[in-house]
């Protein structure tokens, strides 16, 4: 890497080294630090939008406010707001044994027609969770007793338990919190089953949630929960200095409120612990497999692209070694992803030649390619809010470079991603896999998805065949076929190069060291913050 390369990458944490040096050893801290009461943590982002049925709000802290008829573990499918459940010999009605004594956080009870009328809640919405395979399966929901319901499916659907299980949308809020009888015009209220519920929100500045002290998984002793927004980088890095938060993680955007070597900082200090955890999921870039009138569209691009990426140097240079290299879009230990994949390294020479028998030549204009009078030029997006993803766009525009691809990089803000996503207005964009807890059936389903991957996966020669594999692995069920056609779609996907692997990753937290039961959650995009304790 060159002196101009390696300058480029430590930037940010020189800024953050001459912060602490020029920091006063008698910076005053606020209440909350000193009586470790309160956890008030760092978001980029406001809690927007709290409607559980809807996917605007912050997936943290609807964690916080609502739950699911069952939980996602480490050792699988568990109890949450089910006791029990039954599967039917065929496989498409799921009967459930419903939790007693529990109310929402309005004094609402929770049974069995509370299950039916949020379920038929999500369902009336259909066309807002068209990624959710789920939500296309549900014939009916339907009420045996006061503790018992039924859900009915058109079909077998092996992941049903594990799409019940996720943040959203399939978790309850009050039937008294409904607008003209369903959520998808609203909801009046924010009142769910869970350990805390919201009681303060200031757009754009900070939203509290105290302990729900009825909760029937016993109160949370860690009373109450701010969510401070602030942007990423120096600002939270000053507020931590300051005590007026003690708390920062990767949220659910993928952002990262505070780079690896600012958290260190904070470590050595001896008043903070960082908390780590294991393989999450996979930071890629995605190819715009649609867009025929960018060089994105041809295989040899993106193939080529993937051979530029240096993915050890974003590995220790830029997540010092906290996120590993990824060469697939999935890490083998991912359920049914150990699948054997050519693996396309760092490779400059091996990317030149693959552009050069495409057609793309560097004439007497200039240092980037082209190809019929056409530039090889393309756009990457990434989160604004996110150190690390700038860091890595601007390592790989400098690599890109090297063999010819002008790449312009793009920050906006991950609502603006997320639009251009569903619309297909890029060529290339950061994003992530769904995480263990999810995968691969809900990453893989969204490839089918007009909100998510659809213009991802549509350019493709063999598309029509992958998403019928796609359809035909979500019912399956015989196990050795399902790992079949995993396979087929895995090996698609990855030798057309439309989800080019970054590194795999995990959520950090930086946290006071006094506070206890810190643990992660079988996804990234939610903290169990009701079994942590100040010592």
């Amino acid at each position: 890497m060159t002196r101009r390369m390696g300058s480029l990458l430590r930037t940010f944490m020189v800024s953050v080294v001459l912060l602490v040096g020029c920091s006063h050893g008698d910076t005053e801290k606020t209440e909350l630090t000193n009586k470790g009461k309160e956890i008030v943590y760092a978001t980029s982002k406001d809690i927007n939008d709290m409607n559980p049925h809807f996917y605007s709000g912050s997936m943290p802290a609807q964690g916080m406010v609502y739950e699911s008829l069952v939980e996602n573990t480490e050792d699988g499918i568990k109890p949450l707001l089910a006791e029990s459940w039954e599967v039917s010999e065929d496989g498409k009605v799921y009967t459930f044994h419903l939790r007693k004594n529990v109310t929402f956080h309005d004094g609402e009870l929770f049974n069995a027609e509370a299950v039916k009328r949020n379920i038929e809640a999500v369902q009336s919405n259909a066309s807002k969770h068209s990624w959710i395979k789920l939500s296309t399966k549900i014939v009916a929901c339907n009420v045996l007793d006061e503790y018992t319901v039924e859900l009915v499916l058109s079909e077998p659907y092996y992941p049903t338990l594990v799409e019940l299980s996720m943040t959203r949308p399939y978790v309850f809020i009050s039937p008294k919190n409904f607008v003209n009888g369903g959520t998808k015009e609203g909801v009046s209220g924010y009142n769910g089953t869970g350990p805390y519920k919201l009681t303060e929100h200031k757009v754009d500045q900070y939203a509290v949630f105290e302990a729900n002290e009825n909760y029937w998984g016993g109160a949370p002793k860690v009373k109450k929960i701010t969510a401070k927004v602030l942007p990423a980088g120096e600002t939270t890095f000053l507020a931590l200095q300051k005590g007026e938060v003690n708390f920062v993680f990767t949220d659910d955007r993928g952002a990262n409120s505070l780079d690896v070597a600012a958290m260190n900082q904070f470590v050595e200090s001896g008043e903070h612990q960082t908390i780590r955890s294991q393989p999450m999921n996979t930071g890629i870039i995605v190819a715009n497999s649609s867009k025929t009138e960018s060089p994105v569209y041809e295989k040899a691009v993106r193939e080529a692209f993937w051979h530029a990426i240096d993915r050890e140097t974003i590995s220790k240079q830029i997540f010092e070694g906290t996120e590993q290299p990824a060469d697939t879009l999935f890490s083998s230990n991912v359920h049914y992803a150990n699948v054997k994949l050519e693996k396309r390294g760092y490779d400059l020479e091996k990317a030149k030649k693959i552009l050069e028998e495409a057609g793309w030549g560097i004439g007497n204009t200039g240092e980037f390619r082209s190809k019929n009078g056409k530039p090889l030029a393309m756009k990457l997006y990434y989160d604004v809010n996110s150190s690390t993803q700038k860091m890595q766009a601007e390592l790989i525009q400098y690599t890109v470079k090297r063999i010819g691809v002008q790449l312009e990089m793009i920050g906006e803000e991950s609502s603006s991603i997320a639009n251009r996503r569903s619309t297909g207005d890029y060529d290339l964009l950061f994003n992530q896999t769904w995480g263990l807890a999810y995968d691969p059936q809900s990453t893989i389903a969204a490839f089918t998805s007009k909100s998510s991957y659809y213009h991802t996966t549509r350019g493709l020669a063999q598309a029509d065949e992958l998403y019928k594999k796609i359809e035909e692995v979500m019912v399956s069920t015989n196990e050795e076929h399902r790992k079949s056609l995993y396979a087929d779609i895995l090996t698609i996907v990855h030798e057309e190069a439309v989800f080019i692997p970054i590194t795999n990753g995990r959520v950090t937290i930086l946290a006071p060291k006094n506070l206890q039961g810190i643990s992660f959650k079988q996804t990234q995009f939610e903290l169990p913050f009701e079994r942590m304790y100040f010592e």
